[in-house]
């Protein structure tokens, strides 16, 4: 056992791990970070958000040459995927990523040490190595990134094989007949696109009564009309009572809202139900940190956890399962350690779904200003008055902004369309500067740009009219 005095240990390397050992490295402390793998990057550059966006853009890539490229006039024979370069690329764009933390870690001076972390007390952390060997080391402040892990249901259990998680589906390497998909939000719409693209009949099962059930509804609605149309089955209000492998196919027993039961037979079945916070063996008992109901580590606005040197960010705490906010929380973390305070507003995260066309959204939607009684006013404009998404094609969904009608200050913006990702940055940052929808709707936007769709919702939301419906 040989003692390594640091600054700060941040245990876990995701997006909000090695973002908080950057920042401090800045700040001048020494840094660990610790890893149980052997890469780098967490779930979200390794089985995560880089290899589905990956896959995404890859299959987007076939989709389009097969059904759209006529209509631009480009003419193809023997369309055909290469599964070897189709997966293989999306490995390659996973080493760079990981290529890429790895070398900001010796920029920056961070010690990687490699091993699974467990607490001894509040003050030390043993680290066991893949070999076996144990050390233990000390610091000023930790930091706990260990983020998430996919939440498997007890009536349809995870083998890896026939019945998978997203981790699996993302390293098939054969492109499957069929596929059910347990869960119909993000990560489930996500890979069903990928596969529904190549060819495969994918079914969603959803127990809500809509997709995505975090988000607008008016715009999850459009989502399930756009999915449906590329031949992706979505059921909803369906409650999973089994999933059966046979070693060759999956059995899927389900039941409605009204009572029947169904089955469907797969090639494979995905459970998407979603993720829960990951602390299994982390030793927390040999603390005084507290977890709530839910798994979660609790904190205070500070990301400090009931033990004050000991911080937690990212999914292992309340709040949404998103990278860019673990690094938002990180960031916070490690320069309230210097004295420097911020504030997050969880209301000006934006969430998003890389579907085609993609769906993203931020602020309140128009079913919780209804909840909660809140007055407002709604702007919408269609894609499909869009010049620009004429010129591309891209012309389905929309942009819909939702506002305050005395003050015009903006609520809530969901979009719903081409690079919808992208334009959501623009709706982010007038909420948290308080710009108001009239105010917005006067900036000088680039014609033809699909952000004209945001500055025409704008002009619909402050009441004064689109200049082009």
């Amino acid at each position: 056992m040989i003692n390594q005095d640091f600054d700060l240990i941040v245990i876990g390397s995701g997006p909000g791990g090695y973002t908080a050992a950057i920042r401090a490295s800045q700040l001048g402390f020494k840094t660990a970070i610790i890893e149980k793998y052997n890469s780098l990057g967490g779930t979200c550059t390794n089985v995560g958000c880089i290899p589905a966006k990956a896959l995404l853009d890859s299959s987007e890539h076939y989709h389009n040459a097969e059904t759209r490229f006529g209509s631009f006039g480009i003419q193809l024979k023997d369309l055909s995927i290469d599964i070897d370069k189709f997966f293989g690329r999306k490995t390659e764009v996973v080493s760079q990523n990981v290529a890429g933390i790895n070398f900001l870690m010796k920029k920056n001076k961070i010690t990687i040490i490699y091993g699974t972390a467990r607490f001894a007390s509040n003050d030390k952390i043993i680290v066991k190595s893949a070999e076996g060997t144990e050390q233990e080391y000390q610091s000023r402040y930790t930091i706990i990134a260990t983020g998430s892990k996919p939440i498997s249901l007890p009536n349809a259990v995870i083998d890896k094989k026939r019945i998978i998680s997203s981790t699996e589906a993302l390293s098939l390497n054969e492109i499957p007949a069929t596929m059910s998909i347990i869960g119909g939000g993000v990560i489930g719409v996500e890979m069903a696109s990928v596969y529904a693209r190549l060819g495969t009949k994918v079914t969603i099962i959803e127990y809500a009564a809509n997709l995505v059930p975090t988000m607008d509804r008016e715009v999850t609605t459009e989502l399930k009309k756009i999915l449906v149309k590329s031949g992706i089955e979505i059921l909803l209000s369906q409650r999973v009572d089994a999933a059966v492998s046979n070693g060759k196919q999956v059995t899927v027993k389900f039941t409605g809202s009204e009572g029947k039961q169904q089955e469907i037979i797969t090639d494979y079945c995905m459970v998407a139900v979603g993720r829960k916070p990951y602390t299994d063996g982390l030793g927390l008992e040999n603390t005084n940190i507290i977890k709530d109901d839910r798994g979660r580590i609790v904190t205070n606005e500070a990301f400090q956890t009931s033990v004050p040197n000991v911080y937690a960010i990212g999914d292992v705490i309340k709040g949404p399962m998103l990278a860019h906010k673990a690094e938002d929380e990180a960031i916070i973390a490690v320069e309230g350690m210097h004295g420097i305070k911020h504030h997050i507003d969880y209301d000006r995260i934006p969430g998003v779904v890389y579907s085609w066309p993609e769906v993203a959204s931020v602020g309140l939607t128009e079913e919780q200003l209804k909840e909660r009684n809140i007055p407002y006013n709604k702007g919408k404009f269609p894609f499909s008055a869009s010049g620009r998404g004429r010129a591309a094609g891209d012309t389905s969904g929309f942009a819909k902004v939702l506002s305050d009608p005395k003050y015009g200050e903006v609520l809530g913006v969901h979009i719903i369309g081409a690079r919808a990702a992208d334009l959501i940055a623009q709706a982010v940052t007038i909420m948290e500067f308080e710009v108001t929808d009239s105010a917005s709707s006067t900036i000088s936007y680039a014609h033809p740009t699909y952000a004209e769709a945001l500055k025409e919702a704008f002009l619909m939301a402050s009441g004064r009219g689109s200049l082009n419906l």
